[in-house]
């Protein structure tokens, strides 16, 4: 693979985007494996009826805690890189250095704060995401491991963004690429050959993740990186740090809800499903999850040349880029969207084959995902919002969809239904709906005004 990054600036940038995204789209599935390798495998422990179906159920209600770890991460990874982008198109490399040194030291503090809180209070945190007297325990020993690797976490998530903002695209795919690969191997082994369990799992992501954060440093501490981290700029600065955190705080909130919604879904499916509702729920959002990967990875793909074009005022390629992108995650939603609708029961199978469960998921994951073919629209407009520093923005329609629509469907439509477990899962396609013509309307008005500022004689880039 080539490991020299390329020129955003010149170019198609149909082809260009696509260049970049492929191997994006490859790091976010390949990064998904973390997780869903885990829970194939823990959920076809024997028997599967019965310890499978409740350790998996266990993990699912870790993702909440495993999200917002994830959050973090994004809060300083997605807030910098468009930033240190912004910065290079115009021509200053030593704030990209600056910018990504700073974050890197902010995501190190936040890891340990983080590992402290998660060891601490790691039970009662479970028991709020929705876990029962039956499944805490397997709760329990999966997240008192996976605690102890949240620094390698936050550093492979966190500074893997800053290769792929400079078009290290392959660079950044072999990242997660080496670590899930690792964790395939090792989750048998430890889970079945050592006769660990659910806590074999958790050890051999820590482990993959460990594996992938050494890979980041030592690329970013190299001779072929144009971003170098450097002790002088590790010292954080006000100046450096609160406009990345602001500019971050929209993926921060998208993830970080993540774990409020599970906490809202969870709840309210297992007082009027059970413990049946949350399982075939962690099912939902595992794959829900897995679709939505190449979304983000198209995204993360653009982000690099929307932001070094909006910093080198080139207005043209910036729409041109946003258009490419567009039709890409609408036509891969719709794709998406059409195969769940078709066959829901194959995709649950990844994951259990348990038929009681299988029923129950197959028909709430067609209504779970039933406004997934429009998603690629939010995706792609909301994303361009960060790429181009327009923090207020995507900050707005991240709490919009998450805060200000979906959680208060969760808990208003069960009483407009006879079957309110169905109600709630029909909660996340009317609040996609309702968000994607938002953020449609919203997108149309604000671009227009952001190029033709840009295009305005004497103007710069916020």
């Amino acid at each position: 693979m080539n490991h020299q990054s390329v020129d955003l600036g010149k170019g198609p940038v149909g082809k260009l985007l696509f260049s970049l995204a492929l191997p994006t789209i490859t790091s976010q599935i390949v990064n998904m494996l973390y997780n869903l390798v885990d829970r194939v495998y823990i959920g076809h422990m024997t028997p599967a009826d019965t310890v499978g179906r409740l350790a998996l159920t266990g993990v699912g209600v870790c993702l909440p805690v495993i999200l917002v770890i994830s959050a973090f991460a994004a809060l300083l990874a997605m807030g910098g890189a468009p930033r240190a982008s912004i910065a290079e198109g115009r021509n200053n490399p030593t704030e990209s250095e600056r910018i990504m040194g700073n974050c890197l030291t902010m995501l190190v503090v936040a890891s340990l704060v983080l590992t402290a809180v998660l060891r601490l209070f790691a039970e009662p945190l479970l028991l709020t995401f929705g876990a029962s007297d039956n499944t805490i325990g397997y709760a329990l020993d999966y997240m008192n491991i996976y605690a102890l690797g949240t620094v390698f976490v936050q550093v492979t998530l966190g500074m893997n963004a800053y290769i792929t903002a400079q078009g290290f695209t392959t660079v950044s795919m072999r990242t997660v690429l080496i670590g899930a690969i690792l964790n395939t191997i090792l989750d048998p082994i430890f889970i079945f050959g050592l006769n660990m369990g659910i806590r074999g799992a958790a050890l051999a992501t820590i482990l993959s993740q460990a594996v992938s954060a050494i890979w980041v440093l030592r690329f970013l501490t190299g001779e072929r990186t144009r971003w170098r981290i450097r002790r002088e700029n590790l010292r954080p600065q006000a100046s450096v740090v609160l406009p990345c955190l602001a500019l971050g705080l929209s993926p921060f909130i998208m993830q970080s809800t993540e774990s409020l919604i599970a906490i809202c879904f969870n709840s309210s499916l297992l007082k009027y499903g059970g413990d049946l509702a949350v399982g075939a729920m962690t099912v939902l959002t595992s794959l829900m999850q897995f679709a939505m990967m190449p979304l983000h990875g198209l995204t993360q793909g653009a982000q690099p040349i929307v932001s070094y074009n909006y910093g080198a005022r080139n207005a043209e390629r910036v729409r041109a880029a946003f258009k490419a992108l567009l039709k890409a995650c609408f036509t891969y939603s719709m794709v998406m969207w059409v195969l769940v609708q078709l066959f829901p029961r194959a995709f649950i199978m990844l994951f259990n084959s348990d038929p009681q469960l299988l029923d129950y998921a197959a028909w709430a994951l067609r209504v779970y995902m039933g406004a997934t073919g429009i998603f690629g629209i939010q995706i792609a407009c909301q994303q361009t919002f960060i790429a181009l520093g327009n923090a207020k923005a995507s900050l707005f329609l991240a709490v919009l969809r998450k805060i200000i629509l979906l959680i208060p469907l969760i808990y208003i439509l069960p009483h407009f239904f006879a079957d309110q477990a169905f109600a709630v899962f029909l909660a996340e396609p009317v609040a996609d709906f309702l968000a994607v013509c938002t953020t449609a309307g919203m997108f149309a008005v604000q671009f227009k005004k952001s190029m033709r500022a840009l295009e305005a004689p004497g103007s710069s880039p916020a």
